[in-house]
């Protein structure tokens, strides 16, 4: 008998969460339970917390038990000093939380492709999420060459005639460095009516980053709700990234509630863990 939406958030304690109570533990066990068969990371997207200090942010993070981020630049400026951002890193670490890549950065001179890519060697990472303009992807890959770093590119739905779906990147980065791929975000593929399981499937050895969220209806105007209140079959998802096995990270970006997003996170992330604690049983 498969879980019910409310079984899956009971099976994480993720309710708990929620309610504004400590779920001390959480972070090894739940991971325990619902990772052992799946090489890939849950993360949050830096996006989640664009209108929160990244003290609070940290705070969040340690209550859901997620501890890789992806950081924006509203949390570690573009043109940070490393010093500020060795002390930025230290207090994430301090926190439990490892950023596993910066971004989405936008690219729209060579100037701005040598400022991202310099800041994410800053950084420590490895994997840039980014927004090049078309015309300068041969200097994007001479700079993915020269720091050996993987550039993943962003879709945005209809909200952008920039890579608005993973066909749409396909065909920019198709000839380019391999270390060129997609940041594949599926809510947008899907408010673009197109299938972004069907994507992963074509494009998985290109696929570095995911960001995930539900969506409340498959057009424009579809917004974000809570993991599983809306229209995208998460176990489908996950099912499809285990038989693929899929090795690179996951990011819960959630945008419903900017001002108060913790709730919505909690949910999100239990509800995540309970699909994949409920497909290793």
């Amino acid at each position: 008998m498969a879980l019910t939406r409310r079984s899956f958030i009971r099976t994480t304690g993720a309710g708990i969460v929620a309610t504004g109570l400590p779920l001390a533990g959480v972070s090894g066990s739940a991971e325990a339970s619902s990772g052992s068969n799946r090489p890939f990371r849950l993360a949050i997207a830096g996006y989640s917390f664009a209108k929160i200090d990244l003290d609070r942010s940290l705070e969040m993070m340690k209550r859901v038990g997620v501890s890789y981020l992806g950081v924006k630049d509203f949390h570690l400026p573009l043109d940070s000093t490393q010093g500020a951002i060795d002390q930025t890193l230290a207090k994430m670490r301090s926190s439990g939380v490892e950023p596993y890549g910066v971004g989405p950065i936008y690219m729209r001179s060579e100037a701005s492709v040598d400022q991202a890519f310099a800041y994410a060697a800053r950084v420590g990472v490895s994997l840039l999420v980014g927004v090049p303009d078309v015309p300068l992807l041969p200097y994007v890959e001479k700079k993915v060459k020269e720091y050996n770093m993987r550039l993943a590119i962003h879709n945005h739905g209809p909200d952008l005639p920039l890579y608005p779906g993973a066909e749409d990147v396909w065909k920019e980065i198709k000839d380019l460095d391999p270390r060129i791929g997609f940041c594949l975000d599926i809510a947008h593929s899907i408010r673009l009516g197109q299938d972004p399981f069907e994507d992963t499937l074509r494009y998985r050895d290109r696929i570095y980053d995911f960001h995930i969220w539900d969506v409340d209806k498959p057009e424009k105007a579809g917004w974000c709700v809570e993991a599983g209140r809306g229209i995208i079959d998460f176990p489908k998802f996950f099912r499809i990234l285990r038989e693929i096995n899929y090795t690179g990270t996951c990011s819960l970006e959630y945008g419903k509630d900017m001002n108060d997003p913790l709730p919505g996170i909690a949910e999100s992330i239990g509800y995540f863990r309970g699909v994949m604690a409920n497909m290793n049983g």
